[in-house]
């Protein structure tokens, strides 16, 4: 098949025609694209693990190394902060940072001023790290979404961040209400 044939049929319309064999009434219609998002996600996954792999880091060290990279000079934020940007609990940024330490990407740096406040900022070795990485990374990313023109790229982005919206607001409280 050409690189750039979408095929007509795929395993998620084999699983979706299996639900609708084995139990008619149940509406499994999300699977289309839950099903499609999932296993390209895990392809994603698997693309950018190796891309790491090269860096001696994972998605979680690129995560943070990426945050402080784009903070700009001095290159440093508080744990709080980097949570505030990688949806992590403080405790789960701290167990990262920890790694990236021991790694020698990272240095803990307290506050002068208030030293209840302490700084994960990059090393020379840690920036160098993540401007390979990241060089690397965002080419393989391009070379993901090579098979879409830049119009699908950017209806795309948009559905996912409507996707992203919808999710999130059925996870409210009082979505019931809104959806009633």
């Amino acid at each position: 098949m050409a690189r750039d044939a979408v095929p007509t049929h795929d395993a998620v319309d084999d699983i979706v025609s299996q639900w609708a064999s084995q139990w008619p009434d149940l509406d499994v219609s999300a699977l289309h694209v839950f099903g499609r998002l999932h296993r390209s996600y895990l392809r994603y996954q698997t693309s950018l693990a190796a891309v790491f792999d090269k860096h001696d880091i994972n998605i979680a060290s690129f995560d943070v190394l990426a945050a402080l990279r784009r903070s700009g000079p001095p290159f440093r934020m508080t744990s709080g902060q980097l949570a505030e940007m990688s949806l992590v609990t403080t405790g789960g940024v701290t167990l990262r940072v920890d790694r990236l330490e021991k790694a020698g990407l990272v240095t803990r740096e307290r506050d002068t001023e208030d030293r209840r406040v302490v700084y994960a900022q990059l090393t020379d070795k840690g920036l160098r790290v993540i401007q390979e990485a990241a060089l690397e990374h965002f080419a393989n990313e391009a070379r993901m979404l090579a098979g879409l023109s830049a119009a699908e790229r950017d209806q795309l982005a948009g559905l996912l961040r409507k996707l992203e919206h919808s999710i999130e607001s059925s996870e409210s409280p009082d979505s019931k209400e809104h959806s009633a």
